[in-house]
């Protein structure tokens, strides 16, 4: 009889133990998502890369339930800020439960999972929150924001491979060493990013995908649909200066684009930009290593197109990276490349958001 009276109590304890993980639908407030999202009924949905999920907790067991129409990877950090080396790497396909913390004594954590992969490889659909304890409020958006446009570069294809020779796979793109989250962190901000690769002002990479480039998507809520439209007031982003990063697809493979062309599309890219965020709005508009035309190109439109604070960086000369060391797959810059990049770049952000150069590292 004793030994039936402790196995039933056993049961019991297991039982209570379960009976403690309740679930918060993914639209509830105390939630934060940094970049472009679409919320359908509880469940709140992403595609493109950099967009990352921020939730604060106090207990010992938080899982998140979700969906996802591909395979993404997705950098997992916890009680820190976001860095180029995540504490683990997750991935998700198909319905998972992904659990993020789990410990035997309650504590209070924050836990911000960030979307490495673009959208060409699926979109997850978080529907709740699964948790033992309490969701508390995360924290919300910081006061400096930035938002970039781009294509591979932004989107670090490749920056975790060896060399320029090796072939590309998912598991080694993430935007989370890119010069963008790299400028990110250094002025301790939140960022968006809009980012495709191969994508083009008005021809994309080897001419695919006629009729759909940066400019078009530019508008979307989603990487991958074009049905489903973004507007600004979905969203308490305002970020303090854009960043478009563009033009090599449209030269590439030897060919160049028509200039009134390019100019009328790269035009209109930053209208969309100024209808958003104001006419006021800054604007940095980058050229790429090794395309002496684009850089013409794009100090054109911006002398020509009679928008006003929009300023160009056209500094990335041959030999500003090192080809041996600094590339990844498919002759993208590795880590080390995109951090020489943010050198680059970070003084033009320093003077234009009126920031300053910071003590932080340049990592």
């Amino acid at each position: 009889m004793k030994k039936t009276l402790l196995i039933g109590w056993g049961l019991l304890c297991v039982y209570c133990a379960m009976a403690q993980i309740t679930g918060v639908h993914a639209n509830d407030a105390r939630l934060v998502f940094v970049g472009r999202t679409h919320a359908d009924g509880t469940s709140v949905s992403a595609d493109w890369t950099g967009t990352y999920l921020r939730l604060r907790f106090y207990g010992n067991y938080l899982a998140l339930r979700l969906s996802d129409t591909g395979c993404n990877y997705y950098n997992l950090y916890i009680d820190r800020d976001l860095s180029a080396e995540p504490d683990s790497v997750l991935t998700t396909k198909g319905d998972t439960t992904l659990v993020l913390y789990q410990a035997r004594r309650p504590k209070e954590h924050t836990l911000t999972l960030y979307k490495r992969t673009e959208g060409e490889q699926g979109r997850t659909t978080f529907h709740e929150v699964l948790l033992q304890g309490e969701l508390l409020e995360a924290a919300p958006l910081k006061e400096r924001q930035i938002e970039f446009i781009g294509d591979s570069y932004t989107c670090g294809y490749g920056a975790e491979n060896s060399g320029p020779y090796d072939p590309f796979t998912p598991q080694t793109e993430t935007s989370a060493k890119t010069y963008a989250s790299i400028i990110a962190r250094y002025f301790k901000a939140d960022y968006q990013l809009i980012a495709h690769s191969g994508m083009g002002i008005v021809r994309n990479y080897n001419s695919k995908f006629a009729g759909w480039y940066m400019p078009d998507r530019y508008t979307q809520t989603f990487d991958m649909d074009s049905t489903i439209h973004w507007s600004v007031a979905q969203s308490a982003f305002r970020p303090q200066l854009t960043v478009i990063f563009l033009g090599g697809n449209d030269f590439s493979t030897g060919m160049q684009p028509n200039y009134e062309h390019f100019a009328a599309n790269y035009t209109r890219l930053m209208q969309q930009i100024k209808s958003n965020y104001g006419p006021e709005h800054p604007i940095l508009c980058c050229s790429k290593k090794g395309f002496p035309d684009l850089t013409d190109y794009i100090q054109r439109v911006v002398q020509e197109c009679g928008l006003t604070n929009v300023s160009v960086c056209h500094f990335f000369p041959e030999v500003f990276a090192d080809d041996a060391s600094n590339l990844g797959a498919g002759w993208h810059p590795n880590y080390m490349g995109h951090r020489k990049a943010a050198h680059v770049l970070i003084p033009y952000i320093a003077t234009i958001t009126g920031w300053g150069l910071q003590d932080s590292k340049i990592e």
